[in-house]
């Protein structure tokens, strides 16, 4: 396979991008950089039926629970089935019904949900969700769901044919749920909150103590490990909420995070940080492609002589090799010039895979791979 234009302009964007990376990095306010021990969200979940459905619900013979569903439902009201009878429905969806509580959520609060199919339905569009309890990892019950399901697609489908667009097995119900039970919070418990960073950064923790203790005053912060730092609050519940408030508006410089670069297999994409750097090293890359035609021929014996006829195959296998360029990379390069000097063989964001990871073998690559 050839290098084409599209190649050379991938690697060109990429090396604009590079180019207009700031040289140093700017102040981040704390809230950005780290969140407060103890103020969470928790997941939710439950289970819960979608009616109303214009002929697109679960196939009831393939999707049994939808059919137990219904029927639990029906004996809870008082309806009870005879014996034997079997349901036919066109119209019920079986769905599992996901929110999450945000930190402080008091009972009679609303929250959006996400409904989504667990059957075969066909699409949840037009439809009601049932009263569904949204339970956490404990098992109780923090709220409830309820309302008219809104689906961003639409598709129909006649003679065999089919158009779809967007998703139509997942919905959304803004204000779907209602919460009723809070979850305790330890925030106004003891003398201190803790701040935990979002990556665990030595450097980036020490500077966050400097900017604590240089706005409050000396001993306020102290740092527990790379992630975590201890910070004195006062006892009163409104006083520290103010304390907060003005905590997470403390403007500090990062730390420079660790070299890394980041490799997706699937889809060939390369990003790496500005912390990359190479040692001397000579890189070269070339492709092969092998290309094989098979031709079907058909025998034909001669007549009344009994043969039989046979279809034979003619392949044909070409294989071409493409020269790579041999491309010397100086010590302590920047990013920019990896990139530049990646681009000038001609590397492919594909090529840019095998490329990292034999640097990165050779030990010229000054950073960490990440594959995902």
């Amino acid at each position: 396979m050839g290098f084409g234009k599209s190649s050379h302009s991938i690697a060109k964007l990429l090396l604009a991008a590079v180019c207009l990376l700031p040289a140093v990095s700017h102040a981040e306010r704390l809230k950005d950089l780290a969140s407060i021990q103890g103020v969470r969200q928790n997941q939710l979940i439950g289970y819960g039926l979608v009616v109303g459905l214009d002929g697109s619900g679960d196939q009831t013979t393939q999707t049994p629970f939808t059919v137990q569903s219904v029927v639990s439902m029906l004996q809870s009201m008082g309806v009870n089935l005879p014996a034997g009878t079997t349901l036919q429905l066109k119209n019920v969806a079986a769905v599992v019904v996901t929110a999450s509580l945000p930190a402080f959520a008091q009972p009679g609060q609303t929250l959006d949900i996400t409904v989504s199919s667990m059957g075969n339905a066909k699409s949840l569009r037009g439809g009601t969700l049932l009263m569904t309890p949204l339970k956490g990892a404990d098992g109780q019950v923090y709220g409830i769901a309820q309302g008219n399901v809104l689906v961003g697609g639409v598709g129909a489908s006649s003679g065999g044919s089919k158009t779809v667009v967007n998703h139509l097995s997942v919905g959304r119900i803004s204000g779907g749920a209602t919460v009723e039970r809070a979850v305790a919070s330890s925030l106004n418990q003891g003398d201190s909150v803790f701040l935990e960073l979002n990556d665990t950064d030595f450097s980036t923790a020490g500077r966050v103590v400097d900017a604590v203790n240089k706005r409050f005053g000396e001993n306020i912060a102290t740092a527990q490990d790379g992630r975590v730092i201890r910070v004195r609050a006062p006892a009163n519940a409104s006083e520290r909420v103010v304390f907060l408030g003005a905590l997470e508006t403390i403007s500090l410089t990062p730390a420079q995070g660790s070299a890394k670069v980041i490799l997706n297999a699937r889809t060939g994409s390369v990003v790496m940080n500005q912390a990359v750097t190479l040692d001397t090293c000579a890189v070269s890359h070339g492709n092969l492609t092998v290309t094989i035609n098979t031709e079907n021929a058909v025998s034909q014996p001669a007549p009344l002589s009994g043969g039989q006829t046979v279809v034979t195959q003619n392949s044909q296998i070409d294989i071409k090799k493409d020269p790579g360029q041999v491309l010397m990379l100086k010590g302590g390069a920047s990013l920019a010039e990896v990139v530049k000097a990646l681009n000038a063989i001609g590397a492919t964001p594909q090529d840019l895979l095998a490329i990292l990871q034999a640097m990165k073998a050779a030990g010229a690559l000054r950073a960490e791979l990440e594959i995902i």
